[in-house]
């Protein structure tokens, strides 16, 4: 690290930073009550993308991680999401940090945590000069991944081959899904840009609204009423829940469904749908079965470092799922930024009307255009009146 990126470095770190603890395992139910000037303390290896961007958005004053944000596992790219938006973050705590009160005032001097004077915890503060590093060297252990991914895959196939090839075991559901658009959503990267750019898509074509888990609160956001909501029910939120949407519960093979408690702690009626594979593969399998024409997918995972985001073995059941849907299959993620910089023809045309009438106007300011105006005017009078004399000849 050269001299002024270690000036840079020192002058970031955090000295006698204050703030109300605010504590979770869970980082996506953490990010739910995180207000802005908290301290997140959490315990998530390899903190991903969609976590790191919630953590982020709440602003807090900085990140306390129990675990090693980079495990050499994968490159992982949360780390460096939350460094870059100004954020300390400090990893390898212990699991002593997790301890901590809710709401407790934290006090933290470079990689030390005090609770009341007292010692909790010291860890690594991480900067961008450390998670290169780090990435660096995890990006070796990829090829690794890769052969789990692919045993994964195959592990995958052997188990669920006649839910995949035959549609054993899908679950029959109310909502009418034949020979229409099915829109799933995931709450995963890019979600509410994609969403708001498929606005008219949605409004044109009305598609099945379908919400895994938190993407059912996604939907919400957007002002719409998803039809179906399909998950183990651990990350959507009650008012999704009493929406009027149906719900199909994620359950394992065996069909212990954990989710199934909730829906009916709520009073609500469900189906369970068994599989091995994740919620959002249950959703593509469901609505496929159904006679679904079209599936257009946003914020689903696509990549092997979004499987490994993901934190799943089974997320290998995602690339198997894709290979049956794939005719029917139109993966939104991105849309946003396809289109992001294009103009609409209403703004063209408000545009053109905006330019000619500033030309006119600047016309009219002058003794040539008032004459201008003058002949343009009579010409006018001369065609109205030729027309009137046809009609009144007539």
């Amino acid at each position: 690290m050269n001299w002024t990126r270690r000036k840079a470095a020192q002058a970031s770190l955090p000295h006698g930073k204050n703030g109300a603890a605010r504590v979770d395992g869970r980082t996506k139910d953490l990010v739910r009550r995180l207000k802005p000037g908290d301290v997140a303390i959490i315990d998530h290896v390899d903190i991903d993308r969609v976590a790191a961007e919630g953590l982020v958005a709440a602003h807090p004053a900085a990140v306390l991680n129990a675990a090693k944000s980079i495990s050499g596992r994968y490159p992982n790219l949360g780390p460096s999401i939350i460094v870059e938006a100004g954020i300390p973050l400090i990893d390898n705590l212990g699991g002593d940090v997790m301890n901590i009160r809710e709401g407790a005032t934290v006090t933290i001097d470079a990689n030390a945590v005090t609770v009341n004077g007292e010692l909790v915890a010291e860890g690594e503060i991480q900067d961008e000069d450390s998670i290169a590093d780090k990435l660096a060297g995890a990006r070796d252990g990829l090829s690794t991944q890769l052969e789990l991914f692919a045993a994964n895959t195959m592990e995958y196939l052997e188990k669920e081959r006649h839910l995949l090839f035959e549609g054993v075991g899908v679950p029959q559901v109310r909502t009418p899904i034949k020979d229409r658009h099915a829109l799933i959503v995931v709450r995963g990267y890019h979600y509410r840009e994609d969403l708001i750019a498929l606005q008219s898509y949605v409004k044109e074509y009305r598609p099945v609204l379908v919400g895994v888990d938190g993407g059912a609160d996604a939907i919400l956001e957007q002002g719409w009423k998803p039809d179906l909501i399909v998950g183990d029910m651990d990350s959507v939120s009650d008012a999704a829940l009493r929406s009027g949407a149906e719900l199909v519960v994620h359950a394992y093979r065996d069909g212990r469904a954990p989710g199934l408690e909730r829906v009916k702690s709520l009073g609500l009626d469900s189906v369970i749908f068994p599989a091995i594979g994740t919620s959002e593969d249950v959703a593509m399998l469901l609505v496929d079965d159904m006679g679904a024409d079209v599936i257009v997918a946003v914020g689903t995972h696509a990549t092997l470092v979004e499987f490994l985001d993901k934190g799943r073995a089974g997320m290998a059941s995602t690339f198997l799922t894709r290979l049956r849907v794939g005719s029917k299959l139109i993966d939104a993620k991105g849309v946003s930024r396809l289109y992001r910089h294009r103009i609409s023809n209403l703004q063209i045309i408000i545009l053109v009307l905006a330019g000619l009438f500033a030309v006119g106007a600047s016309l009219a300011a002058t003794s040539a255009g008032s004459v201008l105006w003058e002949l343009l005017g009579a010409q006018l009078d001369d065609i109205s009146s030729w027309i009137v004399s046809i009609f009144a000849g007539g």
